[in-house]
């Protein structure tokens, strides 16, 4: 196991906290949190008004977080969401040794979808995580709610936002420690990154299921809203908008109110007039698409 002594650990918290990042403990050397829960809840201090939970629990205030690492050696957590930031998770295949040797890490997921959309992997803060993959740490913007993600972005890249948190460097686990290994600055989210992980806005009044001529006339209205948009996609923005254009309309595949080999002809001609090249249209349509129908195979899933 890893070893740190609680006053390194103590630090990593209040470093973190001083940075306006909210802080609770880990259970000792495990990625658990170590707060009561609400079977055994006092409802005294952060839960006089009812069982609090960690990311309610989370501070940036030193005296609690003194007053907490007092009591153990605890790896320190990092609530994403009331720190505002947007953790993005690459990880690496598990058990390696058993048929996944070979398989693209995160790392090189990420870095192939970064090169797809024209842009080079962000430069910012990043920390090794215990199993050898990274955390890349970004700002959210203000007024910007985002969730956590799994699998959304590409093959083992996750996001952790609000409901999330993250394993703080100067922590360790049984496999090993958190480590910081980029610069200090914690960079805002690239606005191709933010399109992706926004949700496709609902519409205001959807399509009633009974009346198949109106719902089929949405259809048809939102598809060529969503293929204009394609088209005009800005550089940097283009694989991004591609993405997204397959993610709204995958339901209405799903619904039956467009044949897939229509939206994929209109997604795949509007990407490659904006400058995309076929394969990469194929591929993107292709994970986007699939991923959308089968998430939305009833309409009162999108509600």
């Amino acid at each position: 196991m890893t070893h740190h002594p609680p006053s390194a650990l103590l630090s990593a918290a209040l470093d973190a906290a001083e940075r306006g990042w909210y802080v609770f403990p880990l259970r000792v050397g495990s990625k658990r949190p170590a707060l009561h829960g609400e079977m055994s809840c006092p409802r005294t201090g952060p839960c006089a008004s009812g069982h609090a939970k960690w990311e309610q629990r989370a501070t940036t205030d030193p005296d609690r977080i003194r007053a907490a690492w007092s009591h153990g050696p605890f790896n320190v957590g990092i609530a994403t969401g009331p720190s505002r930031l947007v953790v993005v998770d690459l990880d690496v295949p598990k058990n390696q040794d058993k048929g996944s040797e070979g398989t693209p890490d995160g790392v090189a997921t990420f870095e192939a979808l970064c090169a797809r959309t024209g842009h080079a992997v962000p430069d910012t803060y990043r920390t090794r995580t215990a199993s050898g993959g990274r955390h890349l740490y970004f700002t959210a913007p203000a007024g910007v709610r985002l969730a956590n993600t799994a699998g959304t972005i590409a093959p083992l890249v996750d996001t952790r936002a609000w409901g999330g948190y993250v394993v703080a460097a100067g922590s360790g686990t049984p496999a090993g420690p958190y480590e910081a290994v980029g610069g200090p600055v914690v960079a805002p989210v690239p606005s191709w990154l933010l399109s992706i992980l926004q949700p496709t806005p609902k519409p205001t009044q959807a399509p009633s299921a009974a009346v198949t001529g109106q719902s089929s006339r949405y259809a048809d209205v939102a598809l060529a809203a969503e293929t204009r948009n394609v088209v005009g996609a800005q550089l940097g923005e283009r694989e991004a908008k591609l993405f997204r254009a397959a993610r709204a309309l995958g339901r209405f595949i799903a619904w039956g109110d467009l044949p897939r080999s229509e939206v994929e002809q209109a997604l795949q001609g509007a990407g490659e007039a904006g400058g995309l090249s076929a394969s990469e249209c194929r591929s993107t349509l292709r994970s986007a698409l699939d991923w959308s129908i089968a998430h939305n195979q009833r309409r009162r899933d999108a509600v």
